[in-house]
Order: structure tokens, then sequence, then C-alpha cells
């Protein structure tokens, strides 16, 4: 494991969510630095991650990785006494990785068209209502066909930080309520998180109030 202590990147709100719940799961010492969305706090994440975006987790040994994504999965790998993903090489782990890689390229993607919906047009606001209720049609999808999978949890009754990473996009969604009472099954994971101290503290510290 590593002995220094990780420094991560984040914001009330943001994708820095599901990093720390899982830095709490396996717990590793680490520096919490919150970026407000002004001109300095973006330049000077810009001096740290060239791309200046939400979360940037900072190693031990100093190397800078970005993508929430990749910095879950390598946090599992580097802390396996945590259990957060099964051994790699395993068929267990080729369904978490599956799972992840959904999780960010579908959800995630799909949260970002539905809260920046003039990104993707190059007519900008004349297509954001279009884009935006495509999104959401999206994103419940994408949740329909995770919620077939949870068995309590992604992997079945091992959790992993693909249910950290889930549990931060369906925070996100409009209307969570809503969503939890089509999807029971995705009702019942939240509640199982929440029951978790790494997730209390994580989500204390990340909501606005």
């Amino acid at each position: 494991m590593p002995a220094g202590p990780y420094r991560l990147y984040a914001r009330h709100g943001a994708g820095s969510l599901a990093l720390q719940m899982v830095l709490e799961e396996i717990g590793a010492p680490y520096e919490l630095v919150w970026i407000s969305k002004a001109p300095a706090d973006i330049e000077a994440l810009r001096r740290v991650s060239r791309a200046a975006k939400i979360p940037v987790l900072v190693l031990p040994n100093g190397a800078v990785v970005s993508e929430s994504a990749a910095i879950l999965i390598h946090l599992t790998n580097a802390h396996p006494a945590a259990a957060l993903a099964p051994a790699a090489g395993t068929a267990a782990h080729a369904h978490f990785l599956q799972w992840m890689v959904f999780l960010s390229a579908n959800a995630y993607e799909a949260a970002l068209r539905f809260f920046y919906p003039a990104r993707y047009s190059a007519v900008g606001e004349a297509a954001a209502a279009q884009i935006k209720k495509q999104a959401l049609a999206d994103w419940t999808g994408h949740f329909e066909t995770l919620h077939t999978a949870l068995a309590p949890y992604v992997l079945g009754a091992q959790l992993s930080a693909a249910d950290h990473y889930l549990h931060m996009l369906a925070g996100w969604y409009p209307d969570e309520a809503a969503l939890a009472s089509r999807l029971p099954k995705l009702r019942q994971h939240a509640e199982l998180l929440r029951q978790r101290p790494a997730t209390r503290k994580a989500e204390k510290e990340h909501s606005d109030s």
C-alpha cells in the first residue's frame, strides 16, 4: 500500500464524490483540495492538470491521474486488501471493468448532456431542450439496464467501487425519488450505500449546505 497521502482535487456536488467515498472505504490518508469555478481556482488546478477538470487525484509518488473511472480502478488495484474489486485477471474482475466502463461511457455521459446540453450542438441553446430531453431518456435507460444486475450490489453480493460510482451518478438524477420509485432495487442500493460511514462522510462534505 502507498505510504504517503493522496491529494484529491474536488468540487461540491461533482465527480469527486465517489473518489472520496472509496478513499474513506480503503482508509488511505488523503487531503481534499476544494476547487470552485472561480477563475483563480481553475488556473490553480490547471497548474496541476492541464485539462483542469474535476476530479484529479495526485498519487503519493506525485503522479497526477484524471478521469473518475480510471482513478477508482487504480485505487482498487493499489489497495487490494480493501476488496473493492475482484482479483485482476478473473472473470469477476472483467465484469467489474465492464460496469465501470458502462457507467463512465453511458450514465456519466448522459448526465453531462443533461446538465450541459448547449455544449453538444453547434447551434448551442437553440438545440438544448431537445438534447436535454434525449439525455434524460438515455440516462434513465442506463439505470434500467443496471437495475436488472443489482443483487443487491452491481457485482451481486460483493460491494465494489462500481457501487460508489453508481451511487454518485444516481444521486445526480433530477428526480431521484421518482427514479427510486420506478426502480426499487436502485432505491435499496442507495439505502445500503448510505448506511456506510464512508458514504455519509463524503456526502456531507460534498453537500452545498
